[in-house]
């Protein structure tokens, strides 16, 4: 046998179209912030209306 033996790239090129076209499939994470802030705003709007109605 030889030392320089050539290695056929099919089946890593079959594995990364597989991997690739996996990634592209996966729901995008959508960010918790605007469901942060408007519960803030709505507790900032909530303790607004009640320092009124004591004042």
């Amino acid at each position: 046998m030889t030392d320089n033996q050539q290695i056929d790239p099919s089946g890593t090129t079959a594995q990364f179209r597989a991997y690739a076209q996996g990634e592209s499939q996966a729901p995008a994470k959508r960010s918790p912030a605007p469901i942060v802030a408007g519960i803030v705003v709505a507790v900032v709007v909530v303790a607004l209306v009640v320092w009124l109605l004591v004042r």
